[in-house]
């Protein structure tokens, strides 16, 4: 049980700042689409066929000018977002107007918030670090439980220490670590998963990580060159003639050689905010090509699929948005207090005299 402490100690006074940070981060960004003020908003979502096919038409017509992806609104956000290369991007209305436009990410503070949550503003190798710091913390709740059980007789619900003395702390820090520890674990372990897919064996069952990339892997689409001159309202109709009950939510230009067009829609029974209803289009001539129904996806794909919403809160409205913001502040009080307290807030030492 020693061992356990120190472990415990030790690997808090080392991580738990960063686990702070982005404790906190992802608090602020469970309420994204609150605190992003900028005209037209608050508009209504606009899902009318004509509309998002002549939107499209209208934004992606000049290949000179034409974003790499739209995002069109959803019934928090009534902007449709547009995103180009260079990490350059805009806002537009759902009619294709200009609102806002940016030429870095660092001019948006949603945009580099949520890049340093998820990536630590390095890319893959931030991510790595931000999945593994997420399985300190997984270790967190688990020493943190049983080391609580020892002291459960003296359990008290405490938000705040009583003193910012060191015993006063590490008590305050056991007790609300073991009110949080649910909550934690659920914001951890879906953070977990989302980095290392792998992991995906150990909550959804052995195979599941291969059943998940052959599941959600694109068709091959044969490398075609992308057109200047295609419909793309044509392809909007397309995707709603095949999924008409689908909500459409994104169309992007083909990523490396692929030669696909990529429609990503949301089904009614799908919590993914973009979804995994997906129609794929050629490149060269706009033909759909390719389709694949959510309502397909095996049990395992799907339970995979909600982890997402889960960890963002995009589920269950604001209830476990409140839910999931005070899992990220407890998180970033428990990663505050437990560094200070080992770097900076250390008993004072006893000196015997001898008389």
């Amino acid at each position: 049980m020693k061992l356990l402490d120190t472990l415990h100690r030790w690997a808090g006074g080392l991580v738990g700042l960063l686990l702070a940070i982005v404790g906190l981060s992802g608090a602020i960004l469970v309420h994204r689409d609150a605190w992003v003020v900028l005209p037209h908003a608050n508009d209504a979502q606009v899902q009318d066929t004509r509309v998002l096919a002549a939107t499209s038409a209208r934004l992606m017509a000049d290949p000179t000018r034409r974003p790499q992806s739209i995002t069109f609104a959803d019934a928090g956000f009534g902007l449709d977002r547009l995103v180009y290369k260079g990490g350059a991007g805009a806002y537009v209305t759902q009619a294709g107007d200009p609102v806002l436009a940016w030429g870095s990410a660092w001019q948006r503070p949603e945009l580099w918030l949520s890049d340093f949550h998820q990536h630590l503003l390095a890319g893959e190798e931030g991510e790595t670090v931000i999945g593994i710091a997420s399985l300190c913390g997984l270790f967190f709740v688990v020493s943190g439980t049983v080391l609580w059980w020892r002291t459960r007789r003296t359990f008290e619900v405490r938000l705040w220490p009583a003193r910012l003395t060191r015993p006063s702390i590490v008590r305050q820090h056991r007790d609300l670590g073991i009110v949080v520890a649910p909550l934690l674990a659920l914001s951890l372990v879906t953070g977990t998963v989302l980095v290392f897919r792998p992991l995906a064996s150990v909550i959804l069952g052995p195979g599941a990580p291969a059943e998940i990339d052959r599941a959600l892997k694109a068709p091959a689409g044969g490398g075609a060159r992308l057109a200047d001159d295609l419909d793309w309202a044509a392809m909007i109709r397309a995707a709603r003639t095949r999924f008409p009950d689908a909500e459409v939510r994104s169309l992007a230009l083909p990523r490396g050689d692929s030669g696909l067009i990529t429609l990503r829609m949301r089904g009614p029974e799908e919590w993914l905010p973009n979804g995994r209803t997906t129609v794929w289009f050629a490149a060269d001539t706009g033909r759909m090509v390719a389709a694949r129904d959510a309502r397909d996806l095996s049990g395992r794909v799907t339970a995979y699929n909600a982890l997402y919403p889960l960890h963002a809160g995009k589920v269950g409205g604001i209830v476990f948005r409140l839910v999931m913001t005070l899992s990220g502040l407890a998180l970033a009080m428990l990663g505050t207090l437990a560094v200070w307290t080992f770097w900076f807030r250390r008993p004072a030492r006893k000196v015997a005299f001898r008389r």
